[in-house]
């Protein structure tokens, strides 16, 4: 069984990124878990738009700006993933300082180069 990621930022739009990743990450036969501003359905994957308490996270990849993120601080470091992935454009070191506080893994990296590499 795969680690669970929980992608935060997902959207409807297959032109966006964070639709990609979730695609990627299911074709690569992650179990995936999503929140967005609308609902809908994504590779299977139904987007939540309400913070979820979903349990054993082991992976958070941000498709946030990071104006955006201070708002899901405290959500992210309650679930205490292993990792969080920043994407391109979501850096913020700001968040990286938390995360780090907490023990949890800071990658500045996109999720899509690293399935496609055999990183993730």
């Amino acid at each position: 069984m795969s680690k669970k990621t929980l992608l935060v930022g997902a959207s409807l739009k297959p032109t966006r990124y964070s639709n990609m990743a979730i695609n990627k990450l299911v074709a690569h036969k992650n179990e995936v878990v999503a929140i967005g501003l609308r609902t809908g359905v994504v590779a299977g994957i139904t987007i939540d738009t309400e913070l979820m308490p979903y349990e054993f996270i082991d992976t958070v990849t941000l498709y946030l700006n990071p104006s955006r993120q201070e708002a899901y601080f405290d959500y992210i470091l309650g679930l205490n993933p292993k990792r969080v992935i920043f994407n391109p454009g979501t850096e913020n070191p700001k968040f990286y300082e938390l995360l780090n506080q907490n023990n949890i893994n800071v990658e500045v990296a996109c999720t899509l180069v690293l399935l496609s590499t055999k990183q993730y």
